[in-house]
């Protein structure tokens, strides 16, 4: 049994590392695919728009899928779609096609939001099983695999290396890993019997949207998607087109984001033990919007490369914080964490075509006062994240994966 959990517990390992690998390989070389496409700023948010609607699509219709068919093929569906992505999306660059660059993005968008709460169910089976804390090395794992990614963009970027060999050496490596780790995930997990859906159905809940404390959170979690959205969909092209670097440096500076990343993740936790997750929170998000607010109105190099650092430990522990908040503000936490991650989904769909649209009027620079707003607004909101006062301890129902009501 332990060896078993072992090889699972290295399996999702595996399975989040890919993910983030195929992100910062797509993200480092966006200066590249948008000289390929010869697109503006503009058009550029258009084609990151698949990404956000693919998104989109993965995250609501992955929950459903997870409580029919169990986790391990929404998993390998989800996985199976990023790997694909890779190869379109550079066939559509070196075709010049945008339409098909945004058809990859949407392959990969719905392939990530697809797969995460899937991996996440695993990951919480684990985490269970194991009688020990797993999901914050789990997703310390995705910012590992940017780290690596960005480490082989900023090489690409550097000899000058083919956009469309890159992508596929990508997609082959993301491929390996997938078939090698999906054979210790085992089937049904997560999976609800059709006696269980009946019965969850016949029970009846109050709406979930109605809880303003949970709206509130979902705020927060909105802001800090959007703060890591930003720099996941612009950070390269901001550095290039508003600070002057060359793209090799500005994929140094996103695989820097990356790595200030992996750090927040990974040494997060003991700091929240120690101070409590709303004010770690709020910190975090005052950390991300200093960072923001240095590259949009402080014109120097130095001062960016420092900024992204600060942007990227400010956004590091935002979102899952934010979303272990929703989890533990009332009944039924899987649902409430669900409505909190759609409502922090808006920030992945509207998110880059305003940023591009605003961006060919004021200048990318100009453009971060948008999510630099809504962190500043998330900061405000961070109380809402504190522990809930339990009027009894009542038994809670049980909670369904992937559903907006109980």
């Amino acid at each position: 049994m332990h060896g078993s959990l072992s090889r699972r517990r290295w399996a999702l390992y595996a399975l989040f590392l890919l993910p983030g690998l195929s992100m910062s390989a797509w993200v480092t070389r966006t200066p590249a695919v948008r000289d390929l496409l010869e697109a503006s700023t503009a058009q550029m948010g258009l084609v990151l728009f698949g990404l956000s609607v693919g998104s989109m699509a993965g995250i609501l219709s992955s929950g459903p899928l997870v409580m029919r068919w169990g986790a391990r093929p929404v998993v390998a569906g989800g996985s199976s779609l990023i790997v694909l992505a890779m190869p379109v999306i550079a066939i559509g660059a070196a075709s010049g096609m945008p339409l098909l660059t945004a058809l990859g993005l949407a392959l990969f968008g719905a392939g990530m939001g697809g797969g995460e709460v899937a991996m996440n169910v695993e990951g919480a089976d684990v985490e269970k099983q194991g009688g020990r804390p797993f999901l914050p090395a789990l997703h310390g794992c995705f910012s590992l695999g940017t780290v690596i990614g960005a480490g082989l963009g900023i090489l690409a970027n550097a000899t000058r290396f083919s956009v469309v060999a890159h992508l596929v050496l990508i997609a082959v490596l993301g491929a390996g890993l997938l078939v090698w780790a999906l054979r210790a995930i085992p089937a049904g997990t997560g999976l609800v019997t059709a006696a269980e859906r009946a019965e969850a159905a016949a029970t009846p809940a109050p709406a979930l949207w109605k809880d303003t404390r949970l709206v509130l959170i979902g705020g927060i979690v909105l802001a800090m998607a959007l703060a890591e959205g930003t720099a996941n969909d612009w950070l390269p092209l901001i550095m290039v087109d508003g600070h002057g670097f060359g793209a090799t440096m500005g994929s140094t500076v996103f695989a820097l984001f990356a790595a200030s990343m992996t750090i927040g993740r990974f040494c997060g936790g003991p700091i929240v033990a120690r101070v409590g997750r709303a004010r770690v929170l709020m910190v975090s998000a005052l950390f991300a919007a200093l960072g923001l607010a240095l590259i949009a109105f402080v014109d120097s190099q130095p001062v960016a490369v420092a900024a992204v650092v600060l942007w990227g430990l400010g956004a590091s522990l935002g979102f899952p914080l934010a979303l272990s908040a929703a989890g533990d503000s009332g009944p039924n936490p899987a649902a409430r964490v669900a409505l909190a991650s759609t409502i922090g989904y808006l920030a992945f769909l509207v998110g880059p075509p305003t940023l591009g649209l605003l961006g060919e009027e004021v200048g990318l620079r100009g453009a971060l006062v948008v999510p630099l707003a809504v962190v500043l607004v998330g900061v405000a909101l961070s109380p809402a994240a504190g522990p809930r006062v339990r009027a009894a301890d009542a038994p809670q129902p049980r909670a369904s994966v992937g559903t907006l009501e109980g």
